[in-house]
């Protein structure tokens, strides 16, 4: 693998296993500088919401980069309040609009709001039988919510984004996705930092004289969960990427197994405040 691995969608599209989430880059000068930097290292995928705020500014900056549209994959997602067949596509008129872009990769419903969530997916649909988008997809959904999209759904969710990390190992649902053929990105790969002192991760990292962050990055790949880790700073962003010149042994995978602990940074998908 290397920083320009793909994983191959359900539908033969190939979406990079490692990409730049850019949740909280609200600073306009700072989230270009962050763009910029990662598309220079040699990111692949950019990760947004119309939640962020950023939308203008990513699309600004990958137009900026020089690099072909087709070359960058790109996602965003339709917020709770705007969620519903009708105001989906509206939402995703705007998302479009505000990237200046003619399609995007991928469009992500964010959270499963219940009243609305199976809506949403088949306005999704929608964009994808379009051409809009190029692959469909969901956030923050359980396996009870993908059953209920998957009983009524022509195209089946191609992507699933989820916290997930040592910490939250997410296996029954991560099995299910597998057997779906539902890629799973961990929204959360390094936990919010929180999982970055664990004794376990820092005596792996020193074995092989890489970073706790690093460490933790790899053992998602070799899981085969895509990520997209967030950060401003050039440093991070490049040490981040720089997980593709090792690999874990069996021996400290089984350890990396042994950290779950079904704890949550975030919100549950089934406990969501959707007055957030």
């Amino acid at each position: 693998m290397h920083l320009q691995s793909t994983k191959t969608l359900v539908n033969s599209v190939e979406m990079p296993r490692f990409g730049l989430g850019v949740y909280k880059m609200t600073e306009r000068e700072e989230t270009l500088q962050a763009i910029d930097t990662a598309l220079k290292f040699g990111y692949r995928a950019i990760d947004t919401a119309s939640l962020y705020g950023n939308e203008a500014e990513v699309g600004e900056a990958i137009r900026y980069s020089g690099i072909p549209r087709e070359d960058i994959f790109v996602t965003t997602k339709v917020w709770n309040k705007d969620q519903g067949y009708d105001a989906t596509l509206r939402a995703f008129e705007v998302s479009l609009k505000k990237l200046n872009m003619d399609y995007l990769d991928l469009y992500l419903t964010h959270w499963a709001v219940p009243e609305t969530f199976e809506e949403t997916y088949r306005a999704i649909e929608r964009l994808y039988d379009e051409k809009l988008i190029r692959a469909t997809g969901v956030s923050n959904h359980h396996e009870h919510h993908l059953e209920k999209i998957l009983a009524k759904a022509n195209t089946v969710p191609m992507v699933n984004q989820v916290e997930l990390h040592p910490y939250l190992q997410q296996h029954p649902l991560s099995a299910f996705c597998s057997e779906h053929q539902i890629a799973v990105t961990a929204w959360s790969p390094l936990g919010r930092g929180g999982i970055l002192a664990d004794p376990t991760i820092i005596e792996i990292g020193k074995e092989i004289d890489k970073t706790p962050a690093q460490v933790v990055l790899r053992w998602h790949l070799q899981n085969d969960t895509l990520v997209i880790p967030k950060s401003v700073t050039p440093g991070r962003i490049e040490e981040n990427a720089q997980i593709f010149d090792f690999e874990l042994t069996q021996d400290q995978m089984e350890k990396m197994a042994t950290l779950n602990r079904n704890q949550r940074f975030g919100q549950d998908p089934d406990h969501f405040k959707f007055d957030f």
